[in-house]
């Protein structure tokens, strides 16, 4: 039987016969899809059926980050309200098979747009059209109403900002690997600016061309993925994090796959203006979302840094963990400067 990191699939058998008897048809097999940046995530299949099973990091994180039960609870409310997700199959809290929570969700075929030679393979169309689905999908997931889905307990939305803040901040501070004096600076001016919100909705916390599963023909998007942040509050979280991640991954950072508006991609800009013609929302204070976005991908990238030099890392794709975390913050205080 495969051996996986932080996965015991002979164990995994014997729960999943307890709790959910009759859903495997044979042995189990599995590969590591993703791992040790955020959640890891892996393929099963028994040899008839296929899943992707989630657990949280092997490193330190923050207490209330990678709740597996939460992210179970959002894409079992999220099925069928026209947001597309994995169905939901079985939530587990056993730490013999994971060592943590974990949960089981169908696995969803499809086209992961993630590296440089899916993105530079897309023609000028395809690279319009899929920016677009992803403005799309987020203008939608923001329109629907938490509490008719059965969300309405699911976040705080009164000082949600001023939690966001605090929450990441005590993550760069578990998390410092070095002393920075502009981490500071920018939580100080985001601080003194935090607008007063707007209208709760679902926010899905990492919104991203890479968190989205396209159709083979990249006519619509097949599956959202990774809601490990998902929460309700300030929509606009999500829309200042979605242009950060186009803006870097325009310039080529960040280790993204690169998203060139020369090759049709849609730029940050656009992205705002297309979002905004299917919204009701005011976005006069973006900017202050996009100096969020970058203070929140810093400490990501930081946190990230701390687990890889832990030693806690699963995967490939730390050759240089936390090295674009000033210039991020930096970019932080230009937005903040301009709101």
């Amino acid at each position: 039987m495969t051996e996986l990191p932080g996965l015991d699939l002979r164990r995994l058998e014997v729960w999943l016969d307890r709790n959910r008897p009759g859903l495997r048809q044979g042995e189990l097999s599995g590969r590591l899809l993703t791992g040790g940046k955020s959640n890891l995530t892996y393929r099963l299949t028994d040899g008839v059926h296929a899943w992707a099973l989630r657990r949280p990091p092997l490193g330190h994180v923050l207490p209330t980050a990678h709740d597996m039960a939460r992210e179970f609870r959002v894409i079992s409310a999220l099925r069928g309200t026209g947001i597309p997700v994995a169905g939901a199959v079985v939530l587990g809290e056993d730490p013999e098979v994971a060592t943590a929570p974990f949960y089981l969700m169908d696995f969803v075929d499809g086209r992961v747009l993630s590296s440089a030679d899916d993105t530079l393979a897309l023609s000028p169309q395809e690279a319009v059209r899929t920016g677009e689905l992803l403005v799309d999908t987020l203008a939608a997931l923001h329109v629907l109403d938490p509490e008719s889905v059965g969300l309405a307990d699911f976040g705080r939305p009164a000082g949600f900002l001023e939690r966001q803040l605090k929450r990441w901040h005590q993550q760069w501070r578990s998390s410092e690997t070095r002393p920075l004096d502009l981490l500071q600076a920018t939580v100080d001016r985001l601080s003194t600016a935090v607008p007063d919100g707007a209208r709760p909705a679902i926010v899905h916390g990492d919104f991203r061309l890479a968190n989205t599963i396209f159709t083979s023909a990249l006519d619509r998007i097949a599956a959202v993925i990774d809601w490990e942040m998902a929460t309700v509050g300030d929509p606009l979280t999500d829309l200042g994090v979605l242009m950060v991640y186009q803006s870097l991954a325009a310039d080529g950072d960040f280790g993204l796959a690169p998203l060139r508006p020369v090759a049709g991609h849609l730029t940050a800009a656009q992205m705002a203006e297309r979002y905004r013609t299917r919204s009701s929302r005011d976005l006069g204070r973006l900017n202050w979302y996009i100096g969020f976005g970058f203070f929140k991908l810093a400490v990501i990238s930081e946190t990230i840094r701390h687990r890889h030099l832990a030693g806690k890392t699963v995967g490939a794709g730390f050759d240089r963990p936390g090295d674009d975390v000033p210039a991020m913050l930096e970019a932080a205080l230009q937005a903040l400067s301009d709101d």
